[in-house]
């Protein structure tokens, strides 16, 4: 009876950690508010497993990710290097559709160009007063690319219809 427990959990687990590695699909209606929304809201998860204040930030959505660029002293960063990185991302809003997703610092210069000429054209109001501070950071280290993958736990927006 034991062994067939520690079976069925290990067998569960393996389920669960193919879906986590495989990334959970975003419905299409969440991608289009994604390629729409000018902001996505960030709640990086706390010690204690709940969600910290929604966050706005610029942000790049590319082949299924969340792309953004923060100092390391963010929280945002603090927490995924503190091994705590489950994030619920909102698009749009704060209690905008949100998914869950996994946050990892990353190393993909071939990313920059394109989170570059995305911002330039997303937020051309800012972009001017702000590019030398994303073309150095990244490359100096003062700034992280940070890549969210989902997981799943996709919602509507609150007062959405499910």
């Amino acid at each position: 009876m034991r062994r067939s427990r520690i079976l069925l959990m290990s067998a569960a687990v393996a389920v669960i950690g193919l879906c986590v590695a495989a990334g959970a699909q975003l419905t299409p209606e969440l991608q289009d508010q994604l390629a729409k929304s000018k902001y996505v809201y960030i709640s990086t998860a706390r010690k204690n497993g709940s969600f910290g204040k929604p966050a706005e930030i610029w942000f790049l959505f590319h082949n299924g990710s969340v792309y953004v660029a923060s100092p390391p002293t963010t929280f945002r960063v603090r927490r995924i290097k503190a091994g705590r990185n489950q994030a619920r991302i909102a698009a749009g809003k704060p209690d905008g559709p949100s998914f869950v997703a996994r946050g990892a610092v990353v190393n993909e210069p071939d990313m920059y160009p394109i989170l570059f000429d995305t911002y330039a054209k997303k937020y051309p109001d800012g972009w001017g007063q702000f590019e030398q501070k994303f073309k150095t950071g990244l490359k100096d280290g003062s700034r992280l690319l940070i890549k969210y993958t989902p997981t799943g736990a996709v919602t509507p927006a609150a007062g959405g219809k499910e």
